[in-house]
Order: structure tokens, then C-alpha cells, then sequence
């Protein structure tokens, strides 16, 4: 065996490392939303609030379809990056952003509103502080995935390695695409609620 061996099983190990970690960084952050989807269904059970008693605002239709798209472009963008073509990874990736960008501004928007008839994320009624955790904690996992769609569209502006750019695209994809999935549980399980 020669050392290019090695170094080539080191990095498919730590790639499947990092993928690994990826898919259980996922599983936490669905166990986080699902105990809070029990802790709102037992608070409002138990009869101190019956609800969160508000409309949701309309910004959140708006936020829901840029994340949708977003998640449309990703795959676009993917799988140009399969089939090696890097400007169309670039464009679908840019317009990735800018539909992440947009939903993170209407889920801002959204609160504004909500603000705006009163509702803070200190109230008497707790179950509407549960939009603010709801949508709070979906926004810094946003955060998180719009640097890591960054860091996928600086390593194809500075040509990194086709392997390379395959793997970031492979794992940015996935997680993209989670907290697509994440926001329209998110998003219904409100709208049942309100």
C-alpha cells in the first residue's frame, strides 16, 4: 500500500465521520422540536391557556414559499455540482441564498407583526411565546445553514477540488433540505394550534 492509500481511506473516514455527525446533529435538533411540539400540547392540555388565540401572520405564507423554492434551487444546484457544471452550481446556489436570505427577512417581518397586536414573547398567554421559540430556534438553524451555503459558494468560486465541492454539496443539501422539512412541520403544527 502506498501513502496515498492512507491518505485517501483518512479522508473517506473522516467524511463519513462528518456526514455522520451531520445525521446526528439532525436527530437532536428534531428531538429539540418534537419535545417542544409535547411541551405546547401538555401546557395547553392542562387548561391555563387554550391556544395561542392569534392569527399567524400572513408573512409567514410569504416565508414558506421562499423556503420551499430555496429548497428547489439547492437541488438544482446539486445537481449541477453531479454533473460537474460549476456555473449552474453557482447560479442555483446564489439564488439558494437569496430565497434563505428573504425567508429569514419574512420570519423577522413576521414577529414585527405579531409585535404589533401585542403579542411578545412575554405575555400572560404563554402559548403564543411558543411562535417566538418555535420560529426563534428554526431561525438560528437558518443561520447555520445559510454559512454553510456560503462556504459551498466560496469552494466553487475558488475551485476547489471536484471531490471536494461534491462532498460540501452533498452535506449542505441534506441539512438544506432538513430545515425545509423542519419549517412546514413547524408551520402546521401552529396553524392547527391557532
Amino acid at each position: 500500500m502506498g501513502n496515498t492509500d492512507y491518505i485517501n481511506e483518512d479522508l473517506l473516514q473522516s467524511r463519513k465521520a462528518k456526514k455522520f455527525n451531520l445525521w446526528l446533529g439532525m436527530i437532536g435538533m428534531f428531538m429539540m422540536f418534537a419535545a417542544l411540539s409535547s411541551g405546547f400540547i401538555v401546557y395547553t392540555a392542562s387548561g391555563v391557556d387554550k391556544g395561542i388565540k392569534t392569527l399567524l401572520p400572513n408573512t409567514f405564507i410569504y416565508s414558506t414559499l421562499m423556503i420551499v423554492l430555496s429548497s428547489i434551487t439547492m437541488f438544482v444546484a446539486h445537481k449541477a455540482t453531479k454533473d460537474g457544471n460549476t456555473s449552474r452550481q453557482k447560479l442555483f446556489l446564489l439564488i439558494t441564498l437569496v430565497f434563505g436570505v428573504l425567508f429569514f427577512v419574512f420570519q423577522v417581518d413576521s414577529w414585527s407583526v405579531l409585535f404589533g397586536r401585542g403579542i411578545t414573547f412575554v405575555n400572560p398567554n404563554a402559548s403564543q411565546s411558543f411562535i417566538y421559540i418555535f420560529t426563534g430556534l428554526h431561525l438560528a438553524h437558518i443561520i447555520a445553514g445559510l454559512v454553510v451555503l456560503v462556504r459551498c459558494l466560496v469552494g466553487v468560486l475558488r475551485k476547489i477540488p471536484q471531490a471536494d465541492n461534491l462532498f460540501r454539496m452533498d452535506l449542505a443539501s441534506i441539512f438544506w433540505h432538513f430545515l425545509d422539512l423542519l419549517w412546514i412541520y413547524i408551520y402546521v403544527f401552529l396553524l392547527l394550534n391557532q
